[in-house]
């Protein structure tokens, strides 16, 4: 991708780390999480850089293998006694400090914006209100869950409402891709996330901030 300035891939590269690093945080050190994660990104990384979700106009669009497989994981956790017993054990407080990436990725997005990479409607001057939830995760990580001082019933409206958010953005974009059922953005296409680094927020930080919520909420509504 041409002229982006150097801070914009840069800043999306803390964003990829930063998740990460909260998520094995949130496995109390689960070194086969990094080990995944980095065979995970390593591979898009190198299908992205040969071109491979470039081309658009396949049906099923060839973007599905970067966001199916993180999915069908989610299930699977969800669905299973021994990924439920995963899902239980992670810290729902790392979890919440990892909704802050989404300060950085926003402005990533602004950025991606200004250099006709993403369409203004998946942005914070468009219908992207996501960094509302980056920005309040501050207070619920520190106040909710290290000083316990929120009821429950406030972090599950909290969770729910965030999530709502992400699949805001989430829907805009993908209707917004150069695919053949494309809805928005026929201006200014959703581009940046076809190329590589940025295939990392659809296939890495997305899914892993889908998996945080989901996390989140299941605890709070099974734990006494």
């Amino acid at each position: 991708m041409k002229d982006i300035p150097f801070y914009v891939p840069f800043t999306f590269f803390i964003s990829v780390l930063a998740t990460a690093w909260f998520f094995y945080r949130a496995t109390t050190g689960s070194i086969k999480i990094i080990y995944l994660f980095v065979a995970w990104m390593l591979l898009q990384s190198v299908i992205a850089i040969t071109g491979f979700y470039t081309v658009t106009t396949s049906m099923p669009p060839r973007f599905i293998f970067l966001v199916l497989p993180p999915l069908i994981i989610i299930i699977i956790l969800f669905s299973t006694a021994k990924g439920r017993r995963f899902v239980d054990g992670l810290s729902s407080k790392q979890l919440v400090w990892l909704h802050t990436v989404r300060i950085p990725v926003e402005l990533v997005l602004y950025w991606l914006f200004v250099g006709k990479q993403v369409p203004q409607l998946v942005t914070f001057e468009g219908s992207n209100f996501d960094i509302l939830s980056g920005i309040t995760a501050v207070p619920v990580a520190w106040f909710g869950y290290h000083k316990k001082a929120f009821p429950r019933w406030l972090l599950l409206l909290w969770n729910f409402i965030c999530l709502l958010l992400l699949l805001n953005v989430v829907v805009h974009a993908i209707l917004s891709a150069p695919f053949p059922f494309q809805v928005f953005g026929f201006d200014q296409p959703m581009l940046a996330v076809l190329y590589f680094p940025y295939v990392l927020l659809p296939g890495f930080i997305v899914p892993l901030v889908l998996l945080s919520h989901l996390v989140c909420i299941r605890q709070l509504v099974i734990k006494p």
